[in-house]
Order: C-alpha cells, then sequence, then structure tokens
C-alpha cells in the first residue's frame, strides 16, 4: 500500500503485511507513530485517501474481498458486521447533530427497526457503555460531553449493530490516565459479551496485557514480531520489540522521568527503502547481512514468529 503525491516518490506505507484475526480474538497490533498501523486500519475499512493506492493483495473479511466489491455493497458491510472506534470523537463526531441521533443513525442504515424502536435500541446502548443517566446523554451535543464520555459515544455507535469485527485505533489516546484503563476494559467486556473481534491498535505494549490474546509488532510498514500476548510481553524476540518494551521496566515513575527510555536513531524514510532490514540503522544487533538482505518471518518460537537474522540457523 502506498502514497503518492504530484511531485514526490511514493511512499511505501505497508508492504507485504500478512494479518489474520479469527472470530472472538483481540488482536494488539503495536508499533511507534508511523509504522503503518493506522494505515492498515484504514485500508482494512477502505477509506484510504484517493492518494492511496492498492497495489496488491486482498482483504478478506467473511469469505469476501472488500477491495474487490462496489462501493454500494462496501456500505452494508462497514458499521454493521465492520466497525471502527476513531481516535478523536471530537473530531468523528458531528458536532451539529446530537449524540443520540448520531449513534440511531447507524441503526437506521443497517436494520428495519422503526424510529421509536432505533431510539429504544440506542437507550439500551448507552446503559451498556456505562451511563447512568442516558436520557441526557441521548439529547446532548458533542460538546456538552467530556472526553470520556464522547470515547463511550463512538463506542456504542461502533457496536450498536453488533459487528463481527471492531478495529479500535489507538482508542484511549486522548484519555488521562485515570480514564484509559476504565474505558479499554469497557471496551473488551462489550467485545466478549457480543463474540466479536477486535484489532486493536495502540503505540503502549502496556495497555496489551491481559487484553489482547495475540500481538503484532509493526515497523515500518511490516510486521516484525507476532505471537502470543503473554510471550511477546514477557520474552520478546525482535530488537524493536525488546526496545520498545524498555516502557515497561519495573523501576519507578521517578527514575523512567529521569532517563525516560528511547530508541535511538529514527524511523527509516519509506520513499527510499534500501534492500536490507528496516530496523538495521537503529539495531545494537546488527550483522553484516542485515544492511544487504531483508529478513523474512520465520518461527522461532511455539506460536511466535520474528523477522531477523539472530533466529536463523
Amino acid at each position: 500500500m502506498r502514497y503518492y503525491s504530484p511531485g514526490q516518490p511514493p511512499v511505501y506505507a505497508v508492504n507485504g503485511v500478512d494479518l489474520r484475526v479469527k472470530a472472538g480474538e483481540t488482536i494488539g497490533l503495536l508499533g511507534e507513530s508511523g509504522s503503518g498501523k493506522s494505515t492498515l486500519a484504514a485500508a482494512i475499512m477502505r477509506l484510504l485517501p484517493p492518494t492511496a493506492e492498492y497495489s496488491f493483495g486482498e482483504v478478506l473479511f467473511q469469505g469476501r474481498n472488500t477491495l474487490a466489491i462496489s462501493e454500494s455493497e462496501l456500505r452494508k458491510i462497514r458499521g454493521a458486521r465492520l466497525a471502527m472506534i476513531p481516535q478523536d470523537p471530537a473530531t468523528s463526531l458531528n458536532p451539529v447533530l446530537k449524540v443520540g441521533v448520531q449513534i440511531a443513525e447507524v441503526l437506521r442504515a443497517h436494520s428495519s427497526q422503526k424510529r421509536s424502536e432505533r431510539r429504544q435500541t440506542v437507550m439500551t446502548m448507552l446503559c451498556e457503555v456505562g451511563f447512568a443517566d442516558p436520557e441526557r446523554v441521548y439529547g446532548s451535543y458533542p460538546h456538552e460531553l467530556s472526553g470520556g464520555q464522547r470515547q463511550r459515544v463512538v463506542i456504542a455507535q461502533a457496536m450498536i449493530c453488533r459487528p463481527a469485527l471492531v478495529i479500535a485505533d489507538e482508542p484511549t489516546s486522548k484519555l488521562d490516565a485515570s480514564l484509559q484503563h476504565e474505558v479499554l476494559a469497557l471496551m473488551a467486556d462489550l467485545v466478549r459479551r457480543r463474540s466479536a473481534s477486535l484489532l486493536l491498535i495502540t503505540h503502549d505494549p502496556g495497555i496489551l496485557a491481559g487484553l489482547a490474546d495475540q500481538i503484532v509488532v509493526m515497523y515500518a510498514g511490516r510486521i516484525v514480531e507476532d505471537g502470543v500476548s503473554e510471550q511477546v510481553l514477557r520474552k520478546p524476540l525482535h530488537p524493536y520489540t525488546q526496545s520498545l518494551l524498555t516502557l515497561l521496566a519495573t523501576d519507578t515513575p521517578a527514575e523512567r522521568i529521569q532517563r525516560f527510555p528511547a530508541i535511538s536513531g529514527g524511523p527509516p524514510d519509506v520513499t527510499q527503502l534500501g534492500a536490507g532490514c528496516r530496523f538495521e540503522p537503529r539495531c545494537g544487533d546488527r550483522m553484516a547481512v542485515c544492511s544487504s538482505h531483508e529478513p523474512q518471518s520465520i518461527p522461532a518460537r511455539t506460536s511466535q514468529r520474528v523477522s531477523c537474522f539472530k533466529y536463523v540457523e
């Protein structure tokens, strides 16, 4: 998947990604900003801008390639069976429509319920996402709600039609730490009770512990490691994953402030990718082969794969 701009070289944002989400499974998609996580999510939803091009590959959802179906057919799936929880509800919600109406619009597009029935369904959904006063929330405009309340509204909007797959793109990045755990727990509980699958996109490995079944790590548009959540978090294999997990060091908050962990160097220019490993310039374990050849994903442990020459026999 690449982006084009007039007079500029193409940006290879996602390349050679093979990602599978099983029914009822939660996948954590982990990586720093610019790794291609959000582009991958938009590609699955087919919400990329006109400057983007799907150069090859398929997006298979319940046996259908969503890249090959018509826009009208896609609209029947998107919002009903395939839903997204956006990063910033302040920009995704319409400021001039009451939030109850905005949630009900999803039902109107994908169900045969009458207006009174839609209202009752929305009220029930607002209770499910933790509102004790659904009547007030239903009749409120987005600016009349707090950030945490708006996040609950977009979760309700995504879950109202009981989708099979929910994509949550950094769903707590706009919330303070005291609300993050609460909102994540709510979202995970809703997904579990409705037997849905969840693709949770984040740059913070800490929120995936106890939440994700599998973790997929992306760097510069490629998957560098994937496996069972507990294995990846406890015994990461790829040097990039190991660097990310230094953020979960067991030292005290005061010590972290004094020496905030960082990965040396910066991500590669994805308009000028060389033949070698994309993490090689920043890697403390690099070898000669890393600069001339790109590592392929190989099984390194049970239920864990990695793209790194350190594990090639």
